[in-house]
Protein backbone atom coordinates (compact mmCIF):
# COMPACT_ATOMS: atom_id res chain seq x y z
CA UNK A 1 0.00 0.00 0.00
CA UNK A 2 0.94 3.72 -0.57
CA UNK A 3 0.75 6.04 1.32
CA UNK A 4 -0.84 9.80 0.67
CA UNK A 5 1.25 12.81 0.40
CA UNK A 6 -0.06 14.23 3.58
CA UNK A 7 0.88 14.26 7.16
CA UNK A 8 -2.47 14.32 9.94
CA UNK A 9 -2.79 15.11 13.53
CA UNK A 10 -5.19 13.53 15.58
CA UNK A 11 -7.56 15.24 18.38
CA UNK A 12 -6.87 13.63 22.02
CA UNK A 13 -4.90 11.15 23.95
CA UNK A 14 -5.34 8.21 21.91
CA UNK A 15 -7.41 7.15 18.47
CA UNK A 16 -11.23 7.32 18.12
CA UNK A 17 -12.83 4.90 16.51
CA UNK A 18 -13.72 6.99 13.54
CA UNK A 19 -9.92 8.65 13.35
CA UNK A 20 -8.71 4.58 13.28
CA UNK A 21 -10.33 3.76 10.11
CA UNK A 22 -9.75 7.30 8.46
CA UNK A 23 -6.26 6.23 8.98
CA UNK A 24 -6.43 2.89 7.94
CA UNK A 25 -8.45 4.35 4.99
CA UNK A 26 -6.43 7.27 3.79
CA UNK A 27 -2.71 6.05 4.66
CA UNK A 28 -1.11 9.31 5.85
CA UNK A 29 2.24 9.12 5.17
CA UNK A 30 3.17 10.46 9.02
CA UNK A 31 1.46 11.41 12.03
CA UNK A 32 2.57 14.81 14.04
CA UNK A 33 1.57 15.33 18.10
CA UNK A 34 0.91 18.22 20.07
CA UNK A 35 0.06 18.97 23.52
CA UNK A 36 -3.67 17.66 23.29
CA UNK A 37 -1.93 14.07 22.60
CA UNK A 38 0.57 13.86 25.29
CA UNK A 39 -0.17 12.94 29.25
CA UNK A 40 2.18 10.20 30.10
CA UNK A 41 5.17 8.68 28.24
CA UNK A 42 3.56 5.13 28.22
CA UNK A 43 0.24 6.69 26.78
CA UNK A 44 1.97 8.91 23.96
CA UNK A 45 4.18 5.29 23.11
CA UNK A 46 0.52 3.58 22.55
CA UNK A 47 -1.01 6.19 20.68
CA UNK A 48 2.43 5.98 18.27
CA UNK A 49 1.93 2.69 18.76
CA UNK A 50 -1.58 2.82 17.35
CA UNK A 51 -1.20 4.98 14.56
CA UNK A 52 1.91 2.89 13.06
CA UNK A 53 -0.40 -0.37 13.32
CA UNK A 54 -3.23 1.41 11.64
CA UNK A 55 -1.14 2.98 8.64
CA UNK A 56 0.41 -0.90 8.60
CA UNK A 57 4.24 0.63 8.41
CA UNK A 58 6.20 -0.11 11.72
CA UNK A 59 8.51 2.94 10.94
CA UNK A 60 6.16 5.34 9.66
CA UNK A 61 7.13 8.95 10.84
CA UNK A 62 5.77 10.30 13.79
CA UNK A 63 6.66 14.26 13.94
CA UNK A 64 6.71 16.77 17.18
CA UNK A 65 7.53 20.36 17.52
CA UNK A 66 10.16 20.25 20.34
CA UNK A 67 12.00 23.11 20.17
CA UNK A 68 13.00 24.30 23.51
CA UNK A 69 11.60 27.56 25.03
CA UNK A 70 8.05 28.00 24.54
CA UNK A 71 7.74 25.79 21.79
CA UNK A 72 7.65 22.10 23.46
CA UNK A 73 5.16 19.73 23.35
CA UNK A 74 6.63 17.62 25.41
CA UNK A 75 7.45 18.89 29.46
CA UNK A 76 7.41 18.41 32.99
CA UNK A 77 6.43 16.51 35.08
CA UNK A 78 7.72 13.75 32.43
CA UNK A 79 10.36 15.88 30.67
CA UNK A 80 12.87 18.47 31.16
CA UNK A 81 12.24 21.99 29.68
CA UNK A 82 15.06 22.70 27.54
CA UNK A 83 16.71 26.10 26.42
CA UNK A 84 15.05 28.42 23.72
CA UNK A 85 17.43 28.92 20.41
CA UNK A 86 18.64 32.12 21.74
CA UNK A 87 20.16 31.10 24.80
CA UNK A 88 22.78 29.00 21.96
CA UNK A 89 23.11 31.86 20.21
CA UNK A 90 24.34 33.91 23.28
CA UNK A 91 26.68 31.48 24.41
CA UNK A 92 27.61 31.83 20.79
CA UNK A 93 28.74 35.54 21.16
CA UNK A 94 31.18 34.45 24.21
CA UNK A 95 32.47 31.83 22.54
CA UNK A 96 31.16 30.57 19.41
CA UNK A 97 32.30 26.74 20.24
CA UNK A 98 30.48 27.13 23.67
CA UNK A 99 27.20 28.11 21.49
CA UNK A 100 27.73 25.08 18.96
CA UNK A 101 28.33 22.32 22.02
CA UNK A 102 25.23 23.80 24.16
CA UNK A 103 23.18 23.66 21.22
CA UNK A 104 24.75 19.81 19.98
CA UNK A 105 24.12 18.57 23.34
CA UNK A 106 20.49 20.08 24.09
CA UNK A 107 19.26 18.44 20.68
CA UNK A 108 21.01 14.89 21.53
CA UNK A 109 18.89 15.07 24.83
CA UNK A 110 15.91 16.34 23.26
CA UNK A 111 16.18 13.20 20.47
CA UNK A 112 16.82 10.75 23.18
CA UNK A 113 13.20 12.11 25.39
CA UNK A 114 11.82 11.18 21.52
CA UNK A 115 13.06 8.11 20.51
CA UNK A 116 12.14 7.05 24.25
CA UNK A 117 8.50 7.21 23.07
CA UNK A 118 8.98 6.11 19.18
CA UNK A 119 9.05 10.31 17.95
CA UNK A 120 11.75 9.96 14.84
CA UNK A 121 11.23 13.56 13.09
CA UNK A 122 11.62 17.08 15.10
CA UNK A 123 10.62 20.07 13.28
CA UNK A 124 13.55 21.57 14.20
CA UNK A 125 16.19 23.40 13.48
CA UNK A 126 14.87 26.96 12.81
CA UNK A 127 17.27 28.88 9.84
CA UNK A 128 14.88 32.02 10.22
CA UNK A 129 16.70 35.19 11.34
CA UNK A 130 14.75 37.82 12.61
CA UNK A 131 14.50 42.16 12.16
CA UNK A 132 13.43 44.78 14.66
CA UNK A 133 9.89 45.27 14.16
CA UNK A 134 9.04 41.82 13.12
CA UNK A 135 6.36 39.79 15.17
CA UNK A 136 7.46 38.08 17.95
CA UNK A 137 6.50 34.67 16.61
CA UNK A 138 9.96 33.88 16.18
CA UNK A 139 11.74 35.80 18.97
CA UNK A 140 13.85 33.98 21.09
CA UNK A 141 13.32 30.72 18.94
CA UNK A 142 16.02 32.16 16.86
CA UNK A 143 19.55 31.47 17.18
CA UNK A 144 20.42 34.76 16.14
CA UNK A 145 20.81 37.88 13.18
CA UNK A 146 23.16 36.88 11.52
CA UNK A 147 22.98 34.56 8.94
CA UNK A 148 26.27 32.68 9.02
CA UNK A 149 25.60 32.24 13.31
CA UNK A 150 21.98 31.18 12.70
CA UNK A 151 23.47 28.51 9.84
CA UNK A 152 25.98 27.37 12.41
CA UNK A 153 23.76 27.20 15.23
CA UNK A 154 20.97 25.18 12.96
CA UNK A 155 23.87 22.51 12.41
CA UNK A 156 24.87 21.63 15.14
CA UNK A 157 21.37 21.18 16.61
CA UNK A 158 20.64 18.86 13.63
CA UNK A 159 23.89 17.26 14.53
CA UNK A 160 22.61 16.35 17.96
CA UNK A 161 19.19 14.98 16.38
CA UNK A 162 20.67 12.70 14.15
CA UNK A 163 22.98 11.16 16.80
CA UNK A 164 20.06 10.57 18.58
CA UNK A 165 18.27 8.93 15.56
CA UNK A 166 16.18 11.94 15.09
CA UNK A 167 15.32 13.35 11.77
CA UNK A 168 15.41 17.18 11.31
CA UNK A 169 12.92 19.36 9.73
CA UNK A 170 14.29 22.89 8.64
CA UNK A 171 11.94 25.67 8.95
CA UNK A 172 10.82 28.01 7.62
CA UNK A 173 12.26 27.90 4.53
CA UNK A 174 12.80 30.41 3.32
CA UNK A 175 12.86 32.55 6.39
CA UNK A 176 9.95 33.67 8.17
CA UNK A 177 12.41 35.97 10.56
CA UNK A 178 11.29 39.18 8.94
CA UNK A 179 6.91 38.47 8.93
CA UNK A 180 5.35 41.51 10.87
CA UNK A 181 2.58 39.06 11.91
CA UNK A 182 1.79 35.33 13.11
CA UNK A 183 0.99 33.77 10.38
CA UNK A 184 -1.13 31.16 12.97
CA UNK A 185 -3.60 33.95 12.32
CA UNK A 186 -3.18 35.89 9.40
CA UNK A 187 -0.79 36.28 6.34
CA UNK A 188 2.06 38.16 7.03
CA UNK A 189 3.62 40.07 3.99
CA UNK A 190 7.71 40.77 3.41
CA UNK A 191 8.58 43.67 1.10
CA UNK A 192 12.05 43.66 0.90
CA UNK A 193 14.29 43.14 -2.17
CA UNK A 194 15.33 40.08 -3.46
CA UNK A 195 18.80 41.23 -3.25
CA UNK A 196 18.72 41.59 0.43
CA UNK A 197 16.39 38.60 1.46
CA UNK A 198 19.39 36.58 -0.51
CA UNK A 199 21.89 37.99 1.68
CA UNK A 200 20.45 37.69 4.68
CA UNK A 201 17.29 35.46 5.09
CA UNK A 202 18.32 32.78 2.21
CA UNK A 203 21.99 33.18 3.34
CA UNK A 204 20.99 31.40 6.08
CA UNK A 205 19.19 28.33 4.97
CA UNK A 206 21.75 28.19 1.81
CA UNK A 207 24.60 25.68 3.87
CA UNK A 208 21.63 23.31 5.41
CA UNK A 209 20.10 22.49 1.80
CA UNK A 210 21.26 18.74 2.33
CA UNK A 211 19.22 18.29 5.06
CA UNK A 212 16.61 15.89 4.51
CA UNK A 213 13.42 17.68 5.12
CA UNK A 214 12.40 21.60 5.49
CA UNK A 215 8.92 22.81 6.43
CA UNK A 216 7.83 26.26 4.30
CA UNK A 217 6.62 29.54 5.77
CA UNK A 218 3.31 31.03 5.24
CA UNK A 219 4.67 34.39 3.87
CA UNK A 220 4.33 36.47 0.90
CA UNK A 221 7.61 37.75 -0.48
CA UNK A 222 6.42 40.54 -2.92
CA UNK A 223 9.67 41.21 -4.94
CA UNK A 224 9.09 37.25 -5.85
CA UNK A 225 5.50 36.51 -6.14
CA UNK A 226 3.11 39.62 -4.90
CA UNK A 227 0.30 37.23 -4.05
CA UNK A 228 1.13 33.91 -3.05
CA UNK A 229 3.06 32.99 -0.10
CA UNK A 230 5.74 30.89 -0.15
CA UNK A 231 3.52 27.53 0.82
CA UNK A 232 1.42 27.95 -2.17
CA UNK A 233 3.90 30.05 -4.88
CA UNK A 234 5.86 27.56 -7.34
CA UNK A 235 7.54 30.42 -8.10
CA UNK A 236 8.99 30.99 -4.54
CA UNK A 237 9.79 26.80 -4.43
CA UNK A 238 11.14 26.90 -7.55
CA UNK A 239 13.03 29.83 -7.86
CA UNK A 240 14.09 29.74 -4.25
CA UNK A 241 13.84 27.06 -2.65
CA UNK A 242 14.87 24.15 -4.74
CA UNK A 243 16.97 27.33 -6.62
CA UNK A 244 18.74 29.81 -4.73
CA UNK A 245 18.74 27.84 -1.21
CA UNK A 246 19.09 24.68 -3.52
CA UNK A 247 16.98 22.68 -1.08
CA UNK A 248 16.65 19.21 -2.67
CA UNK A 249 14.75 17.22 0.14
CA UNK A 250 11.23 16.23 1.65
CA UNK A 251 9.62 19.61 1.96
CA UNK A 252 6.53 19.94 3.80
CA UNK A 253 3.91 23.47 4.10
CA UNK A 254 3.49 24.37 7.48
CA UNK A 255 0.48 23.56 8.90
CA UNK A 256 -2.61 23.85 5.77
CA UNK A 257 -5.40 24.66 8.56
CA UNK A 258 -3.26 28.12 9.60
CA UNK A 259 -5.46 31.38 9.02
CA UNK A 260 -2.72 32.90 6.97
CA UNK A 261 -3.91 30.75 4.18
CA UNK A 262 -6.78 31.97 1.84
CA UNK A 263 -9.72 29.04 0.99
CA UNK A 264 -11.33 26.67 2.28
CA UNK A 265 -9.25 23.34 3.28
CA UNK A 266 -9.25 21.85 0.06
CA UNK A 267 -8.66 24.29 -2.19
CA UNK A 268 -5.40 25.39 0.21
CA UNK A 269 -4.11 21.68 -0.07
CA UNK A 270 -4.78 21.79 -3.70
CA UNK A 271 -2.43 24.99 -4.17
CA UNK A 272 0.43 23.71 -1.75
CA UNK A 273 0.03 20.82 -4.03
CA UNK A 274 -0.04 22.05 -7.13
CA UNK A 275 2.75 24.78 -5.67
CA UNK A 276 5.45 21.99 -5.92
CA UNK A 277 5.18 20.79 -2.19
CA UNK A 278 5.89 17.16 -1.75
CA UNK A 279 3.89 17.04 1.24
CA UNK A 280 0.91 18.29 3.15
CA UNK A 281 0.59 18.94 6.99
CA UNK A 282 -2.66 19.30 8.90
CA UNK A 283 -2.38 19.61 12.49
CA UNK A 284 -5.23 20.69 14.53
CA UNK A 285 -6.83 17.25 14.50
CA UNK A 286 -10.32 18.17 13.16
CA UNK A 287 -11.53 14.81 11.07
CA UNK A 288 -14.09 16.67 8.70
CA UNK A 289 -10.20 18.60 7.57
CA UNK A 290 -8.56 16.06 7.71
CA UNK A 291 -10.91 14.33 4.81
CA UNK A 292 -10.65 17.40 2.87
CA UNK A 293 -6.93 17.23 2.98
CA UNK A 294 -6.93 13.62 2.29
CA UNK A 295 -9.47 13.85 -1.03
CA UNK A 296 -6.66 16.73 -2.31
CA UNK A 297 -3.48 14.73 -1.88
CA UNK A 298 -2.22 12.69 -4.31
CA UNK A 299 -0.79 8.91 -3.36
CA UNK A 300 3.38 9.45 -2.83
CA UNK A 301 4.65 9.13 -6.19
CA UNK A 302 7.54 10.12 -8.66
CA UNK A 303 9.98 12.64 -6.99
CA UNK A 304 7.97 13.23 -3.93
CA UNK A 305 7.85 9.09 -3.74
CA UNK A 306 12.01 9.44 -3.78
CA UNK A 307 12.31 12.30 -1.71
CA UNK A 308 10.23 10.79 1.49
CA UNK A 309 12.26 7.50 0.90
CA UNK A 310 16.01 9.40 1.14
CA UNK A 311 14.50 11.32 3.76
CA UNK A 312 13.63 8.20 6.10
CA UNK A 313 16.51 6.16 4.80
CA UNK A 314 19.03 9.27 6.10
CA UNK A 315 17.92 8.23 9.76
CA UNK A 316 20.84 6.90 11.41
CA UNK A 317 20.57 4.41 15.07
CA UNK A 318 20.65 6.51 18.19
CA UNK A 319 25.04 6.59 19.00
CA UNK A 320 25.60 5.34 22.88
CA UNK A 321 25.96 8.39 25.15
CA UNK A 322 25.64 9.10 28.96
CA UNK A 323 22.14 11.01 29.03
CA UNK A 324 23.13 12.45 33.01
CA UNK A 325 26.45 13.64 31.99
CA UNK A 326 25.34 15.00 28.73
CA UNK A 327 22.30 16.94 31.16
CA UNK A 328 25.26 18.18 33.58
CA UNK A 329 27.25 19.76 30.47
CA UNK A 330 24.41 21.24 29.38
CA UNK A 331 23.51 23.16 32.50
CA UNK A 332 27.21 23.89 33.08
CA UNK A 333 26.54 25.97 29.98
CA UNK A 334 23.97 27.68 30.93
CA UNK A 335 24.99 28.59 34.04
CA UNK A 336 27.89 30.68 31.98
CA UNK A 337 24.96 32.80 30.08
CA UNK A 338 23.34 33.36 33.46
CA UNK A 339 26.58 34.85 34.95
CA UNK A 340 27.75 36.65 31.71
Amino acid sequence: MTSRAFITGVSALELSAAEREFIRGELPWGLILFKRNVETPDQVSALVDEFRNCVGEADAPILIDQEGGRVARLGPPHWPVYPPGATFGALYDLKSELGLQAARLSSRLIAADLIDLGVTVDCLPLADVPVAGADAVIGNRAYGTEPGKVAAIARAVTEGLEQGGVLPVLKHIPGHGRATADSHFRLPTVDTAREELERTDFAAFQPLANLPMAMTAHVVFSALDPVQPATTSATIIRQVIRGVIGFQGLLMSDDVSMNALAGSIAERTRAIVNAGCDMVLHCNGKLDEMRDVACETPELAGEALARAKRALGSRRQPEPFDRQAVRAELEALMDRVGTA
